[in-house]
This record gives structure tokens, sequence and C-alpha cells, in this order.
């Protein structure tokens, strides 16, 4: 029994210290899976603070599993983008550790935007999910099916790191 309490003591203190998003100059670092129709693939992402709720960044996808009748090129499995987010956090006040950070982004393939959440558990990890979705899609007359890959609603899901 005593050596329960002190593992709860000791893991209640490595708790206390994890914090979601600190504000200026608070670098996240995350990697998870990416989820969407006939394709699934792996997600990268950068944020840096500038303020006290708002960060910038840049995330990569690439799709490794994608059905084989989309003949997809690299060109098709690969998007790169620029996101703004507004980290509603603090401004929320449900816990430290948790962040929900809305934002836009500028990809390759679509102008888009979306919503996400981190929990941190420790004060270097976390976990966080996202969901993705285009507003403005560049072709709108999409013809090849392979097209759709990143241009449609994902899911992120994955580990999240303070750097």
């Amino acid at each position: 029994m005593k050596k329960l309490i002190v593992i709860l003591c000791v893991l209640s203190v490595s708790f206390a210290n994890a914090q979601a998003f600190i504000g200026e100059t608070d670098n996240k670092f995350q990697i998870g899976a990416n989820f969407q129709d006939n394709a699934t693939g792996i997600n990268v992402s950068f944020d840096y603070g500038l303020g006290e709720n708002i960060s910038v960044g840049v995330t990569g996808a690439y799709a490794l599993g994608v059905r084989e009748e989309l003949d997809a090129s690299f060109g098709d499995r690969f998007d790169i983008k620029g996101r703004f987010n507004a980290h509603l956090g603090s401004v929320l006040n449900v816990d430290e550790n948790f962040d929900v950070y809305p934002g836009l982004n500028l990809s390759l393939k679509n102008f888009g935007g979306h919503v996400g959440a981190r929990y941190f558990f420790s004060d270097g990890f976390g976990v966080f999910t996202e969901a993705v979705f285009p507003i403005a899609k560049y072709k709108t007359n999409i013809t090849n099916p392979a097209h759709y890959i990143y241009n449609q609603f994902v899911v992120n899901i994955g580990a999240s790191f303070n750097l």
C-alpha cells in the first residue's frame, strides 16, 4: 500500500508541470496517423507560439495506404500546409494541460480549416487529435479520384511533444 501511495505522489508531481500551450516562443512538434476516405498515412507538424493565444506552423502529410484503384502518384500522396492556430485552452480554463485550437491552413491542395485538441501528461509529452477540412479547393472539377486525397475531410491523431 505504501508503494502505491509513493507512486501516485510521484506521478501527480510529474503531471503538475505539464502545460498544453504557454504562449510566445512555445514550440510543439506532433507526429501521428492520418485517416481519410481511401487512404491512411503519416502526419508531422510543428507550431511556434507568437503570442499568448496565437501560433503559426507547418504540417506535412504523406498517404502510405492508398487503394490501388486510385493509382495515386507522389504528388497525390503528399501535402504540405502553412497553418495559423488560435489557442483557446487558457480562455476555456478547463485544465492547463488541455488546449483546443481552431485554425486556418493553406496547402498545396486547398485553403482549409482545422480544429484540434492537445492534452499533455507531462512537461514534454502529450496526445493530440485534429479534424481538417477544405474550405476552398484549387480544382473544383476533379476527375481523377486520386486528387481527392488531402482534398477532403481528414482526421489526425498522435503524439505531441514540447521542444
